[in-house]
């Protein structure tokens, strides 16, 4: 369950091509209409009207056996009365906890069961969504419980549910807006722009105090008033029939009782006439400045300007702002603006934070200098086109997956009362002049019309919380249903037969392997090199040198400067992305097809070619010198530095984050990066994954010419793998003053990937804290609110890597919460898993693996990280019947021999003078100290005495 604080609108722009006759073939069939070939850029969908007034949107797609359910009610922050801010959010969170016919905690459960591999929901101001994407066959399921909450909440909505959720979504403020760095100044933002009152003055998520202050009369009064059918679209996308699809909706939500009219917001918002300033201090090591103006709402006069506007000024490496103030002047580490569009008036917004010994008032002045000639100079043919191209790639992009283009459909007919207005939004987009660019900067963006919020570093100051009141008693549910029929879950229906995607494998003649996924849905190619070569290469002295390696690559080649690689993958609508793991590395860019040949040359060039600059490397060393100090504001990223650092010892090849430390960071030189490079890019030393809209004849043409002349190196000398070298501490305490929760950390070495019980092992974790309805969330999160989510997880590694436990926990929980978490880790070291929960991890695991390929992108990395690890390319497609076959046993047997709940670490990041005298009640072992770099502190804590 997240929050949005609006929903933005997804930069549309003209599309140069021509869908296939098909799922995207129908200018929005009305009821029986046919669906026929069109060159037109729309969507089939059929939309109708139950009798109660719930909108029905339906869109069939038979790449995959998997729907997409999503549901939006109009409502959000912007119906909230006074005095209840956050109530929209925290009834996001009750629709969870069960309904009528349905039992406490078990949405999750029975959807995760059944293989969902999406459940979730969200709230912005303007609407609250619900989605879940499913397999094929359990499409009743996921209308069955939609439609349970829809009419039965209030059946079994009492006292203790309430209570536990506002402990929860009270740990969801802590994490995501006070511990969260700048997270105060966000909140601040709407403040400023809005006058109280205003539907959007509040954030989404909130204060504590009316969290708290919300009474179990205003929820069931929010409910009737808003959770109705009449108050609600339901869109229904993937592998369907429409007619059976018509029948289960009619089943399941016909007989919902119609609720009372919901009239539409009606304000005025009123314009800014003066500039605004705040300014802020959090703990954060560097300053930031937010610059933002009220302009259109979505989808009205101004709102595609605003998203050009936004992408010319600061949408990527080649924007102006990101030349001006991150690289030429270099007083930005980062810098970005985007267009927030909402209903009632949306936001414009410019972010950069400064580079260390540089400050607000430099960035602002650079700024505001980038306005000014915007705001008296058209942009150029090159900007417009570029950034149509961005925008349009991104379209495309955004409706790969089911669930993208469910939240598309119900975006298109909330905002623009139409689910087949895409052939408009793209028109608003080919129209946008470059003069309609100036005159937007020079009428919206102007010196008076803005509000300015600066954070420097000092004090975190936060808002008053009134605590935590104890849990009242759970109550029995002893409604009797309207309905009985709907007492039972549905029954699946029967498992698709159709088999997974896998890859076509060939070889160049320099050692190249070449992977193909054909899909011909989208005219979308996504092309992924993947090296073998990670973090974990990193020379003992030099942690970070591949990371530092792999963020030059874009950095220049032998006839392209950075500038001109980030506006020639602008020009052909691409996308790009490097990733640093400790086992591999990998590049990836994602285009049109019509663009697929440029951009496959653009990344042989930067992965053969790299010219490693100098003076860009000391540009690129500075910005990973000042991440190094970010990180110090992350109490999750220095977890997980004390946790590599002290499970397996300084000298490991994984004893380090993959960015390595500011030490060796400041003096790796120019020639130990070229020599790294040569060492560990070679043709025999990586794959190309190709994913998307081409036939093998094309994917072999298309990757012979972009790599076929890349010639193998020599190779790089192993690095020496030291021995496992665990600090002798269980315990690890690093010390935040001031932050309103712990962040908590246990981990301990698990197996390497290649680990013939990886997959048990792996079963083991979807049952104590891999899924939501794991034994450790439902503990922390639903049985006693300690957190917003504790989760486990068993990454790849070829090494045996680290299994976690994690979450953000409330501080004067903290020790509680360390017991609960051990307690859990000793319960399945002790004892088989039950039948129901091996049936609930095999299956949730294996009906949930077709979701991997729903996008060109997520295909490409699902095969790459098969050919990292050394698994066949068809290894999916066998996983079902292996996990099929493990029993409750192998499972205990591999947790027992794998997993020593004595032997794992227990790290907590938080206010040290609150939580280290209740950690060392626990008496778990000895006790030892780290800083935020994660490295040892000596002086022990002595606690104040009050003056006598």
């Amino acid at each position: 369950m997240s929050r949005d604080t609006r929903h933005p609108n997804v930069a549309l722009a003209s599309l140069m091509f021509i869908f296939a006759a098909g799922a995207f073939a129908c200018a929005g069939c009305s009821p029986g209409a046919t669906a026929k070939s069109s060159t037109h850029t729309d969507i089939a969908f059929e939309k109708y009207v139950l009798p109660n007034g719930l909108e029905v949107i339906l869109h069939e797609d038979h790449r995959l056996p998997v729907v997409a359910v999503n549901v939006w009610y109009h409502v959000g922050p912007a119906k909230e009365t006074a005095g209840r801010t956050g109530f929209a959010h925290l009834f996001e969170h009750m629709m969870f906890q069960g309904s009528g016919h349905i039992g406490a905690d078990q949405h999750f459960r029975l959807l995760e069961g059944a293989g969902a591999s999406n459940v979730n929901g969200s709230t912005n101001y303007d609407r609250t969504n619900y989605l879940e994407d499913v397999p094929a066959n359990r499409l009743s399921l996921a209308l069955w419980l939609e439609s349970d909450r829809m009419g039965f909440l209030l059946d079994r909505l009492d006292q203790s549910m309430l209570s536990n959720q506002q402990d929860v979504v009270r740990n969801e403020r802590r994490q995501t807006t006070e511990d969260a760095p700048y997270g105060l100044a966000e909140e601040e933002v709407a403040h400023q722009l809005y006058p109280a009152g205003h539907p959007y003055y509040s954030s989404v998520i909130g204060t504590h105090a009316d969290i708290q202050a919300a009474k179990l009369e205003d929820v069931r009064e929010f409910f009737k008033n808003y959770y109705t059918p009449n108050n609600a679209t339901l869109v229904i996308a993937g592998d369907i029939n429409a007619d059976s699809t018509k029948a289960l909706v009619a089943k399941y939500f016909g007989t919902l009782p119609k609720g009372p009219v919901v009239a539409p917001v009606q304000v005025v918002t009123p314009p800014i006439t003066a500039e605004k300033r705040v300014a802020m201090t959090d703990q954060v090591e560097l300053p930031r400045v937010t610059l933002s103006w009220l302009t259109p709402p979505a989808v009205k006069p101004g709102d595609a300007e605003a998203d050009m506007v936004a992408r010319i000024l600061g949408g990527g490496k080649a924007s102006r702002l990101y030349r001006s103030l991150v690289y030429d002047r270099r007083i930005a580490q980062s810098v970005n603006a985007a267009q927030q569009s909402a209903e009632l008036a949306s936001v414009f917004q410019i972010t950069a934070v400064a580079r260390p010994g540089h400050t607000p008032e430099e960035l602002e002045a650079a700024i505001q200098s980038a306005l000014d000639s915007l705001a008296t100079s058209e942009p150029t043919k090159d900007e417009m086109e570029s950034a149509r191209n961005i925008i349009q790639s991104s379209l495309l992009t955004s409706i790969e997956s089911l669930g993208g283009l469910a939240d598309r459909l119900n975006y298109y007919n909330y905002f623009a009362h139409d689910p087949g207005y895409l052939g408009k939004d793209l028109a608003r987009y080919d129209a946008v002049t470059a003069d309609a660019v100036k005159q937007f900067a020079a009428g919206y963006l102007g010196h008076d019309k803005r509000v300015v919020i600066e954070v420097r570093p000092g004090q975190k100051v936060l808002p008053p919380s009134p605590p935590t009141p104890k849990a009242p008693p759970v109550t029995k549910n002893t409604t009797v249903s309207a309905e009985p029929w709907r007492d039972k879950a549905p029954l699946p229906g029967p498992l698709s037969t159709a088999p997974l995607p896998s890859a076509r494998r060939f070889d160049l003649p320099n050692g190249l392997a070449v992977y193909l996924v054909e899909s011909h849905t989208l005219p979308i190619v996504t092309a992924q090199l993947v090296v073998r070569a990670g973090s974990s290469a990193d020379p003992p002295a030099l942690p970070g040198l591949s990371g530092f390696t792999l963020a030059m690559l874009d950095e220049g080649t032998a006839t392209q400067d950075a500038l001109t690689i980030a506006r020639n993958l602008d020009s052909e609508g691409a996308e790009f992305a490097s990733d640093m793991g400790r086992d591999g590395c990998s590049l990836t860019v994602r285009s049109l097809k019509r663009t697929a040949e440029p951009t496959l040359k653009l990344l042989a060039d930067m992965a053969i070619n790299p010219a490693f600059p100098e003076k860009e490397v000391e540009r690129v060393r500075a910005q990973r010198l000042a991440s190094l100090m970010q990180d110090r504001d992350d109490p999750n990223r220095a977890a997980f530095k004390i946790m590599w650092r002290d499970l397996y010892g300084p000298a490991n090849p994984y004893g380090h984050m993959v960015i390595g430390t500011t030490a060796a960071v400041a003096r790796i030189t120019r020639a130990e990066l070229e020599q790294h490079f040569h060492s560990v890019f070679r043709p025999d030393n990586a794959a190309l994954v190709l994913a998307g809209d081409l036939t093998e004849a094309e994917a072999r043409s298309l990757a012979a010419s972009a790599f076929g002349g890349w010639k193998a190196g020599a190779g790089a000398p192993p690095v020496a793998a030291a021995a496992l070298a665990p600090a002798p501490e269980r315990v690890l305490i690093a010390d935040k003053p001031g932050v309103p929760q712990t962040t908590l950390l246990v981990a301990g070495v698990s197996v390497a990937r290649s680990d013939p019980d990886f997959e048990k092992l792996e079963v083991m974790n979807q049952v104590l804290g891999g899924a939501f309805s794991s034994r450790i969330n439902m503990n922390l999160r639903e049985a006693h609110g300690y957190t917003y989510g504790a989760f486990s997880g068993m990454p790849e590694n070829t090494q045996p890597g680290p299994f976690t436990i994690s979450g953000g926990i409330r501080t004067d929980a903290t020790a509680a919460a360390v017991k609960e978490v051990l307690k859990e880790v000793d319960g399945i070291a002790a004892a088989p898993v039950t039948a129901d929960e091996l049936k609930f991890a095999r299956e949730s695991i294996s009906r949930s693996l077709p979701a991997a390929f729903q996008s060109t992108l997520s295909t490409a990395a699902t095969i790459g990280n098969l050919h990292l690890y050394g698994l066949p390319p068809d290894y999916y497609q066998g996983l079902p019947a292996r996990l099929e076959a493990i029993t409750a046993d192998q499972v205990f047997e591999a947790t027992k021999k794998h997993m020593s709940p004595k032997d794992l670490k227990v790290i907590a990041v938080g206010d040290r003078k609150l939580i280290e005298k209740s950690i060392a009640a626990l008496k778990l072992g000895e006790m030892g100290f780290r800083n935020l770099e994660g490295e040892p502190v000596d002086a022990k804590y002595v606690p104040k005495m009050p003056a006598p």
